[in-house]
């Protein structure tokens, strides 16, 4: 099944739970969207896309300035990964269709 649509995630940080919404678009190899949360929204960048596998970078400004790098694996209405936060390290996260 393909990622695009709307996601809700959670991802699981030491300073607790951060949940965003998702609006990805698939186009071959290429994904691409939105992010938004906490941070604000952020535009997805070098979005990808390997049968169930996926990968993309955002950068957001709140409550700090931070580049987030997610990589993880869709399974029909699920999803999940690790997000690197910069020097924070890695988080798991995961959701579902909205």
């Amino acid at each position: 099944m393909s990622i695009a649509g709307k996601w809700k995630i959670t991802i699981k940080t030491m300073m607790g739970d951060q949940n965003a919404d998702l609006d990805l678009t698939v186009n071959g190899a290429a994904l691409t969207g939105t992010m938004s949360g906490q941070g604000g929204t952020a535009a997805i960048a070098d979005g990808a896309v390997t049968g169930d596998d996926f990968s993309w970078k955002a950068s957001i400004t709140q409550p700090m300035a931070l580049d987030l790098e997610f990589s993880g694996t869709v399974a029909g209405d699920r999803m999940s990964g690790q997000v690197k936060a910069g020097v924070f390290g890695y988080s798991p996260f995961e959701g579902g269709r909205a």
